[in-house]
């Protein structure tokens, strides 16, 4: 917890120099839970992983998303790019990184056994998915 403590103070103090310069810094929000949504992608974020969808491919985080002091993440996990329409049940292991500047997530997902990269896909906080024909998990 006092690493946690120690990167809420970092970030406290970028937004006070941000501010102090006359620069605008858009925090991270303090909590990600939730849903994000964009077009072909969504993110269901809960307080121990996160699953993902981008286009017809899903995947799980190992972990919580985790926000370094400038928004960005890097979280281990495993992703399925054969998901639909016949889900073969291959799964890949996988980074998904990318960044939270307010209420909007830039995502990038690579498959670390074959360096296929999906995204960078854009999601906004509280937006519903917009998968087009392909299917997405939603959390009841």
């Amino acid at each position: 917890m006092r690493c946690d403590r120690f990167m809420r103070s970092g970030l406290a103090l970028a937004v006070a120099l941000a501010t102090a310069c006359g620069g605008r810094l858009a925090a991270p929000p303090d909590d990600l839970v939730g849903t994000w949504g964009g077009e072909n992608a969504g993110v269901v974020v809960t307080e121990a992983a996160a699953h993902v969808h981008i286009g017809c491919t899903l995947g799980d985080t190992s972990g919580p998303i985790l926000l370094a002091v400038d928004g960005t993440f890097d979280v281990a996990g495993s992703y399925n790019v054969d998901a639909y329409p016949v889900d073969r049940g291959i799964l890949h292991p996988a980074r998904f990184t990318g960044r939270v500047v307010g209420r909007q997530m830039t995502l990038t997902v690579t498959l670390t056994d074959t360096t296929l990269q999906l995204g960078p896909a854009v999601l906004t906080f509280g937006r519903e998915p917009e998968m087009g024909t392909c299917p997405i998990c939603r959390e009841d």
